[in-house]
C-alpha cells in the first residue's frame, strides 16, 4: 500500500514537472513568434511617428504660432485622413493574415493590389481637406491667425497622404507574413536622414517651414520606394506573383470589410483629434494647443509600442484562426496583452521621474512647459491605459470583428467621453485638464468593454467564421 502511494506521488510529481516544462516551452515559443512581428513593427512605428515628432520639434523652434499651426494640421487633418487609411488597411490585414495562416498564399498578392487600388483612391478623395485647410480649421472654431498659418503647411501634407496609403498597404501585406524586418530598417534609416536633413535645411540654411517639410516628404517616401522594390523584385515569392486583373474581382466585398475596419479605427484616432479641437476653442488657445500637442506627442511615442503590439495581436490571432487553432489564438492574446502592459508600466514610472525635462525638447516657452507639467498626471495615466486598449483592438482586427468594436468605440468615446469632456472643460471651467479627464473616462470605459468582450468570445466559433472568409471565392 505504502509502495503504491509512493509511486502515485512520484507520478504526480513527474507530471507536474512535465506540465511545467511544457508551459515554459509554450511561453518561449509564443514569445519568439510575438517578437518576430512586434520588434520590427514597433521600430517602424517609432520611425514613422518619429519623423513627425522631429518635424514638429524643428518647427516649434521656428515659432509658437508655427508649432500650433503644424500641430493642428497634423493632429486634426492628417490624423483624420490617416485614421481612415489605417482603418481600411486593417481590414485587408484581416484577410491577409487569415489567408496566410490557411496557406492560401496566392490570395495575399491579390489583397495587396486591392489595398493599393482602394487606399490610393481614398487618399485622392481626401486631398481637398488639405487644400482648403485654412477655411476648414476656421469652420471648426480654431484661432484665425493659427488657421491662416496652417493653410500653406497643409499643402505639404498632400504627398504624405499618398505615401501613407502605399505604406499601409505594403505594411499589412508584409506584416501578415512576419516579413517586416527590411521595412523596419528602411524606416530607421529614413528617420536618421530626416534628423540630419531637417537640421541642415532649417537651422543651417534657414529655410524654415519649407525646409522642414521637404525633409519630411523625403523621409516618408524613402521606405516606401524600398519596400516596393523588395516586394516586386522577389522578396515575397510565395505571395507575390505579379500584377493581375484578379485584383478587380470581388472588390466590392473587400471594400465592405475595409470600410467596417475604417470606422472602428477612425473613431479611435479621431477621439484625440476632438481633444485638440476642444482645446483650440479655449482662452489662450496657442499655449493650450502647444502644451496639449506636446503631451500627445509624448503619449504618441509610447503608444507606438502598443500599436506595434496591436499589429502583432492582429497577425497572431488571424494566423492561428486561419490554422484552425483556437487555443493558440487565446494564448497569443494573453501573452501579447501581458507583455504590452508590462512595458507600459515601466514607461509610466519613467515619465513620472523625467516629466519636467521632456517639454523643453519641443519648446522654449516657459508658459507652454508649465502647462505640460500641469497635465503630467493625466498623461501618465494615459500611458498606462495605452498598454492594453490598442492590443485588444488588434485582437478584434485579427478576428475580423471590427464592426462590433465600432459600436464599442462609438458608445464609450462619443456618448460618454466627449460629453464629459465638454462638461468638465467648459461648464465646470476645468479647461484643458477637464477636457482630458472626460476623454480618459471614455477610454477607460472602452478598454473595460474590450476586456469583457475578449474574455467571453467563443474562439471556436471565430475559427469557423475565419474559414468561411478564407474560402470565399474571388468572383468577377
Amino acid at each position: 500500500m505504502e509502495r503504491e502511494l509512493r509511486e502515485k506521488l512520484l507520478q504526480v510529481a513527474e507530471d507536474n514537472v512535465s506540465n511545467e516544462e511544457s508551459l515554459k516551452s509554450k511561453i518561449w515559443s509564443e514569445t519568439k513568434k510575438m517578437w518576430i512581428v512586434a520588434a520590427p513593427a514597433i521600430l517602424i512605428r517609432f520611425s514613422t511617428f518619429g519623423i513627425n515628432v522631429v518635424s514638429q520639434a524643428f518647427v516649434g523652434h521656428i515659432g509658437a504660432t508655427e508649432l500650433a499651426a503644424y500641430a493642428l494640421v497634423f493632429t486634426v487633418l492628417l490624423r483624420f485622413s490617416n485614421g481612415i487609411l489605417i482603418g481600411m488597411s486593417s481590414g485587408f490585414g484581416t484577410l491577409c493574415g487569415q489567408a496566410y495562416g490557411a496557406k492560401q498564399y496566392h490570395k495575399l498578392g491579390i489583397y495587396l493590389q486591392q489595398a493599393w487600388i482602394v487606399l490610393v483612391s481614398v487618399a485622392a478623395i481626401l486631398c481637398p481637406l488639405l487644400v482648403f485647410a485654412a477655411p476648414v480649421l476656421k469652420a471648426l472654431g480654431q484661432d484665425e491667425h493659427i488657421a491662416e498659418t496652417a493653410g500653406p503647411i497643409a499643402l505639404w501634407f498632400i504627398p504624405l497622404t499618398f505615401s501613407f496609403a502605399v505604406l499601409c498597404a505594403c505594411n499589412i501585406f508584409l506584416q501578415s507574413q512576419s516579413k517586416i524586418i527590411v521595412l523596419s530598417c528602411l524606416s530607421a534609416v529614413s528617420l536618421l536622414v530626416h534628423i540630419s536633413l531637417s537640421w541642415l535645411l532649417t537651422v543651417r540654411y534657414k529655410f524654415g517651414i519649407t525646409g522642414a517639410m521637404i525633409s519630411t516628404t523625403l523621409a516618408y517616401w524613402m521606405p516606401n520606394v524600398g519596400q516596393l522594390i523588395y516586394i516586386i523584385s522577389g522578396g515575397c515569392r510565395e505571395t507575390w506573383s505579379g500584377f493581375t486583373m484578379s485584383a478587380f474581382n470581388d472588390l466590392g466585398h473587400t471594400v465592405k470589410i475595409a470600410v467596417s475596419s475604417s470606422l472602428m479605427s477612425s473613431l479611435d484616432l479621431w477621439y484625440n483629434t476632438t481633444l485638440l479641437l476642444l482645446t483650440g476653442n479655449m482662452e489662450n488657445a496657442e499655449v493650450s494647443v502647444d502644451a496639449l500637442s506636446i503631451c500627445l506627442n509624448i503619449s504618441g511615442w509610447a503608444q507606438m509600442i502598443s500599436l506595434g503590439f496591436m499589429g502583432t495581436a492582429s497577425v497572431r490571432v488571424s494566423n492561428e484562426l486561419g490554422r484552425r487553432n483556437a487555443g493558440a489564438a487565446k494564448f497569443a492574446i494573453l501573452m501579447t496583452v501581458f507583455t504590452s502592459f508590462s512595458i507600459a508600466l515601466v514607461l509610466f514610472v519613467l515619465f513620472l521621474v523625467y516629466r519636467a525635462q521632456l517639454a523643453y525638447m519641443f519648446t522654449k516657452s516657459e508658459d507652454v512647459a508649465g502647462a505640460v507639467a500641469r497635465l503630467s498626471p493625466l498623461l501618465a495615466y494615459t500611458l498606462l491605459l495605452n498598454g492594453v486598449q490598442p492590443v485588444l483592438s488588434g485582437v478584434a482586427m485579427g478576428a475580423g470583428r471590427q464592426g462590433t468594436v465600432t459600436y464599442v468605440n462609438l458608445g464609450s468615446y462619443y456618448l460618454i467621453g466627449i460629453p464629459l469632456a465638454v462638461i468638465l472643460g467648459f461648464v465646470l471651467k476645468l479647461q484643458v485638464q477637464g477636457v482630458w479627464i472626460g476623454m480618459i473616462i471614455g477610454s477607460t470605459v472602452q478598454t473595460v468593454t474590450l476586456v469583457i468582450m475578449t474574455c467571453i468570445t467563443d474562439w471556436d466559433e471565430q475559427v469557423s467564421l475565419a474559414q468561411e472568409r478564407i474560402n470565399r471565392p474571388l468572383i468577377s
